[in-house]
């Protein structure tokens, strides 16, 4: 993988999400040793918890919006 996990804290949501997106389905596809499929799935596991720090992200500055008088 090009991207060691420091990496991922720079990625957009959108782009953690994509890379997730493929990390699974090359874990579904099977093949790969089982040192590189617990590789894939520390950087899954990394990549969606950079996805959900996203989402809390937009949720607490939409509460916040919310919050604020017009």
């Amino acid at each position: 993988m090009s991207e060691t996990s420091s990496d991922i804290g720079n990625l957009s949501y959108e782009q953690a999400r994509e890379e997730l997106v493929s990390v699974v389905g090359r874990l579904e596809a099977g093949g790969a040793s089982l040192e590189d499929s617990l590789a894939l799935w520390e950087r899954g596991e990394a990549l969606a918890k950079r996805c959900e720090e996203w989402l809390e992200g937009a949720r607490k500055r939409l509460a916040a919006a919310r919050d604020q008088p017009l």
